[in-house]
C-alpha cells in the first residue's frame, strides 16, 4: 500500500512539520484543521462556504448518522459525499466517544458495545467490524475504529482493560477494513488515559497493526492545560515521522499551536462552530462576545485584520443586533468567521514552519492574542 503521507518539511527548532496527506476526495496540506459536521452537516455552513474557505476535509461522526437518518438512506443516495453534497474529503468518527459519553445503559464486553441510543431509547448492538461496514458504507475517506474512551478519573486497572480493548478492536477492524478491499484509509486511535506507560503500550500495539496513519484520542477532555501538553508531546512521540499523526477533539488557537508543536498533523473540535453559535468569535487579538453591551455602537468588523467575507461587510455592531434579534443570520455570518479564521491560521502556521520560524511565530500569536482574552464574558 502506498503511503497517504509525505512529510514536506519539518521545522528546524521543534517536532513541527509540514506535509501532503493524499485522500480520494483530494490531497490535504498539512497541517490542517478539520470543521465538524456530525450529521452530515457543519453546522450554519453550506458546502459552497466550505469550499469558499478552502476547507479540504471535514468529519462527520459514524455514530449519530447510523442512528439517523441510518445506514439504508445513505447508502441510497450514494454514499456520505452525494447525500450532504460535499466532493472533498471526509473523516468518519466511530462514535466510540458518543457511544460513552451519550448513550446510556451501555455494556461493553470484547465482542463490541450494547447501548441505548440517546435519540429515541432503542436498543443497539455494534462490533468493531461492523463499525466498519457502517463507514464503508457511507464511503469514508478516513475511518476510525471502535474503541473505548474513558473519563480522566478512571482507575489504572480500568484504563488497562480499556487499551487492551482498543487493541482487540483495532486489530478486528483492521482485518474487516482489509476484508473489504482496503477502500479509504484506516487509522488507529491511541488511549491509555494519563498513564505514561498505558499510552507508551497503547501506542507500540497498535503500530504493530501498521495502519496508515494514528490518531490520539482521550485528550483534551478537561484536564489540565499543562497535563494536556505533558501527554500529547509524550504520545505523539511514539509516531513515527513517516505517518500522520491526528489529534482528536482541539479546536483553540492556544491549543491548535500546541499540537502543531508536537508534530500533530490533523485536529478537528466543535468548538469553533459552537462557540459562533454562542456569539463567541476568534480575533487576532485574541475572543470576543458579540452580545456584549459594548459592540451596540462598534462599527469596526469583528477582527479588522480579518478578509473574510463576513469581516468585509458586517460590523460587530449588526452581529450584535442579529444575536439580540434572534436571528438566524447571526449564527452563519459568525460561523463563517470563525472557520475562514482558523482556516487563514493554519496557513500560516505552514508557512511558519517552512521558513524555520515556527515557535516565533507562536509567541507573536499568543502575545496578540492574549490581549482579548478577558473579553468573552
Amino acid at each position: 500500500m502506498a503511503p497517504v503521507f509525505v512529510p514536506v518539511h519539518r521545522d528546524a527548532r521543534s517536532a513541527c512539520r509540514t506535509g501532503t496527506l493524499a485522500l480520494p476526495h483530494g490531497t490535504i496540506r498539512t497541517p490542517a484543521f478539520m470543521p465538524v459536521g456530525t450529521n452530515a452537516t457543519v453546522k450554519a455552513m453550506s458546502p459552497e462556504d466550505l469550499e469558499g474557505i478552502g476547507v479540504g476535509m471535514i468529519l462527520s461522526n459514524a455514530y449519530h448518522l447510523y442512528l439517523r437518518p441510518g445506514v439504508e438512506v445513505v447508502r441510497s443516495a450514494g454514499g456520505l459525499h452525494a447525500f450532504m453534497g460535499w466532493q472533498r474529503n471526509i473523516l468518519t468518527d466511530s462514535g466510540g466517544f458518543q457511544v460513552f459519553s451519550l448513550a446510556t445503559h451501555r455494556k461493553v464486553h470484547e465482542d463490541g458495545v450494547e447501548f441505548q441510543s440517546h435519540i429515541d431509547g432503542s436498543r443497539h448492538k455494534l462490533s468493531p467490524e461492523e463499525v466498519i461496514g457502517i463507514q464503508r458504507a457511507l464511503g469514508s475517506d478516513v475511518m476510525m475504529p471502535l474503541d473505548e474512551c474513558t473519563s480522566p478519573q478512571t482507575p489504572q486497572a480500568e484504563a488497562l482493560a480499556a487499551v487492551e480493548r482498543t487493541t482487540l478492536w483495532a486489530r478486528r477492524s483492521r482485518e474487516a477494513w482489509l476484508r473489504s478491499d482496503g477502500a479509504g484509509v484506516l487509522f488507529g486511535i491511541i488511549q491509555g488515559n494519563f498513564f505514561r506507560e498505558l499510552r507508551r503500550r497503547s501506542a507500540f500495539e497498535l503500530l504493530d497493526l501498521g495502519l496508515p496513519g494514528y490518531a490520539i484520542g482521550g485528550l483534551s477532555v478537561g484536564e489540565p492545560f499543562d497535563r494536556f501538553r505533558e501527554f500529547l508531546f509524550a504520545t505523539a512521540a511514539y509516531i513515527p515521522d513517516s505517518l500522520p499523526r491526528y489529534l482528536m477533539g482541539v479546536g483553540t488557537p492556544e491549543y491548535i499551536l500546541e499540537a502543531v508543536e508536537a508534530g500533530i498533523d490533523l485536529m478537528d473540535c466543535v468548538l469553533p462552530t459552537r462557540a459562533a453559535r454562542n456569539a463567541q468569535a476568534f480575533t487576532s487579538r485574541g475572543p470576543i462576545n458579540l452580545r456584549n453591551a459594548p459592540m451596540r455602537l462598534d462599527l469596526l468588523p469583528i477582527d479588522p485584520e480579518c478578509a473574510c467575507r463576513t469581516c468585509r461587510r458586517h460590523s460587530r455592531a449588526y452581529l450584535r443586533h442579529l444575536f439580540k434579534s434572534r436571528e438566524i443570520l447571526a449564527a452563519m455570518l459568525t460561523t463563517y468567521h470563525n472557520l475562514h479564521f482558523l482556516h487563514h491560521l493554519m496557513g500560516s502556521i505552514r508557512q511558519s514552519i517552512e521558513q524555520d520560524r515556527f515557535l516565533a511565530f507562536k509567541g507573536e500569536f499568543l502575545e496578540a492574542y492574549s490581549v482579548g482574552r478577558d473579553r468573552t464574558g
